[in-house]
């Protein structure tokens, strides 16, 4: 903690007198008996988004296992750390009412039709910086398209109030999954956090691919495929930290953090003892791409 949040920590203290009141002050949500589990997923290309589930077995797989996780939990909020909120800090986005973010350009006009209207969690949202009082609260954001894209078939009813957190862009991996780690304790209170990205992503020789008609794979995609996917299985997360030098292929599969470092969040929030399946493996549908998409609980 910087010398400041940590003063400003100590003022707070001694504004509420004593460390029971600071107890109850960080403890406004009630534990629950059955811990959230922690999710990692693609949100999927933009070119997709008004696909239908049956049209697109990515969009299918999120709404069987959205069914599945409402089944087993109750689960209060979710909040979303996707690729697409990228600033200079980290900062959660405590609007009450989400504002639907189509933050792509140059689609035909029904790609900006499709409607997704989740409320926020304020006073869900005010847990993270209670947690870190460095993280800034912000109503400036709502829900880009790394998150409703996703949420809609995870959630089609809209019926779980979702809230996003911002990737402070400058910051290092190590940064990412220590914060991650900080904010364990929401998986007690009914959050489900989740990491939206994708483990490979590289706009830079895509976009190029793309314009020529040519969608078809590099061919170097698989090889860092199974690479993160064996570290993930052996909970080498060191390797996953260090993705720029733990492989030949990682600045090429990753060469800007904004999707990938969702990931690292999402690995940060785990515990030895959870079950990890991934509930999505498929082949992405463009080159330089990835959906790998897990789960632990």
């Amino acid at each position: 903690m910087k010398r400041n949040d940590f003063n400003k920590s100590l003022l707070s203290l001694a504004a509420m007198g004593t460390l029971s009141s600071f107890k109850n002050f960080t403890d406004t949500l009630q534990v629950q008996s059955n811990r959230m589990p922690v999710l990692f997923t693609s949100h999927g290309s933009p070119m997709d988004i008004p696909l239908s589930k049956e049209e697109r077995p990515f969009w299918d797989a999120l709404y069987n296992l959205g069914k599945d996780l409402q089944g087993k939990y109750e689960i209060k909020a979710a909040l979303v750390v996707s690729a697409h909120w990228c600033a200079k800090q980290t900062m959660v986005n405590i609007s009450p009412q989400q504002e639907q973010i189509y933050d792509y350009y140059g689609f035909p006009k029904h790609y900006y039709d499709v409607k997704y209207k989740a409320k926020g969690a304020p006073e869900i949202a005010h847990e993270v910086t209670k947690i870190i009082p460095s993280v800034h609260e912000t109503t400036d954001w709502g829900l880009d398209h790394g998150a409703w894209p996703m949420l809609m078939h995870l959630f089609p009813e809209a019926n779980i109030p979702v809230f996003q957190m911002s990737i402070s862009y400058y910051d290092s991996p190590q940064y990412h999954y220590d914060l991650g780690k900080q904010l364990k304790s929401l998986r007690e209170k009914g959050v489900l956090i989740i990491g939206s990205g994708s483990l490979i992503h590289n706009l830079q020789i895509l976009g190029p691919k793309m314009r020529s008609g040519d969608m078809s794979p590099f061919g170097w995609e698989p090889e860092y495929d199974a690479f993160i996917k064996k570290q993930i299985d052996d909970r080498n997360y060191n390797n996953i930290i260090n993705y720029e030098t733990s492989h030949k292929l990682g600045k090429l599969a990753a060469p800007t953090p904004d999707h990938f470092v969702p990931v690292l969040y999402s690995l940060g929030l785990t515990d030895p003892k959870d079950e990890l399946r991934y509930f999505y493996e498929g082949k992405a549908n463009i080159p330089a791409f990835s959906e790998r998409s897990f789960i632990l609980s």
